[in-house]
């Protein structure tokens, strides 16, 4: 097991990309990974000032970061920033599979354009990045001096996994589907010394659940539905992506992390129900 003689960079020499990470979850794994030692490289799909201020923090931390423009929901620009990692750094180690949107609708009155939007980003994309990322593991193999594994895949799903959403099927539906397609992977991989976990934030301050949070009366009425009393932070998942990724789990495959403050507690039943 190769545990990093610098506790403070447990990822040290390694190469990370992470999807969606010129904002909210996204940035604050590519930041925490650069922290940790790994060089990464920064997807986004617009705004690419936002990502280069991402690469900017990461650099200031000690590691390299370069940003990288990518429709993961589209192979060819898939394949295209992989094969753009390669070149700029060699080989990847780990994958955080984060890019995800919504386009929230009543269920009948949701458009097929809405549906397939959804699931080719959040479910799609996350197969195709991981397969591309997969290639190189099996190519490589492992290298024990940088890690025990030949590579490690985080998929960002959701409590949406486990908890219905009425008014968000095709959200709740791909993060099922996340869910499968990582216990799927990870039972394959595994002898390969590849390791797929998830990761399923509750509520977590970002912008794209804004109108949650952003005011007091609307982060009361959400508290409702957290035990823990607080709303989570993107660092939350971020400190857990950085466990995943380190040796330190290296026994860990399969499993879905609920990073929720005990949203999944089904906290309604707290007073009986």
């Amino acid at each position: 097991m190769n545990l990093s003689p610098d506790p403070l960079k447990p990822l040290k020499n390694q190469k990370a990309l992470v999807t969606g990470a010129n904002s909210g979850i996204g940035e604050a794994c590519a930041m925490a990974l650069g922290a940790a030692g790994a060089d990464v490289v920064v997807n986004y799909y617009s705004n690419p000032e936002e990502a280069a201020r991402v690469v900017d923090c990461i650099e200031g931390s000690g590691s390299k970061a370069i940003a990288c423009r990518a429709d993961v929901s589209r192979e060819e620009e898939v394949e295209g920033m992989f094969a753009e990692m390669l070149k700029q750094f060699g080989t990847i180690d780990i994958l955080v599979n984060n890019a995800g949107l919504q386009r929230d609708a009543p269920f009948h009155e949701m458009t097929l354009e809405q549906w397939n939007t959804v699931l080719a980003t959040n479910l799609t994309g996350q197969f195709l990045c991981a397969r591309a990322a997969v290639r190189e593991f099996l190519r490589r193999g492992v290298v024990p001096e940088i890690s025990s594994a030949a590579g490690k895949i985080i998929c960002m799903s959701s409590v949406h996994e486990v908890i219905p959403w009425g008014g968000h099927v095709n959200y709740a539906a791909s993060k099922g589907g996340v869910m499968l397609l990582m216990k799927s992977m990870a039972q394959e991989l595994a002898p390969k010394k590849i390791r797929v976990n998830s990761i399923a934030p509750g509520a977590i301050k970002t912008p794209i659940n804004r109108a949650a949070w952003d005011t007091p009366a609307a982060e009361a009425e959400l508290l409702k539905l957290i035990p823990e009393g607080r709303v989570g932070l993107p660092e939350d998942i971020a400190r857990t992506a950085i466990w995943l990724a380190s040796d330190a789990s290296d026994y860990v495959t399969g499993t879905t992390l609920f990073v929720d403050g005990g949203m999944t507690l089904y906290p309604g039943f707290a007073t009986g129900g």
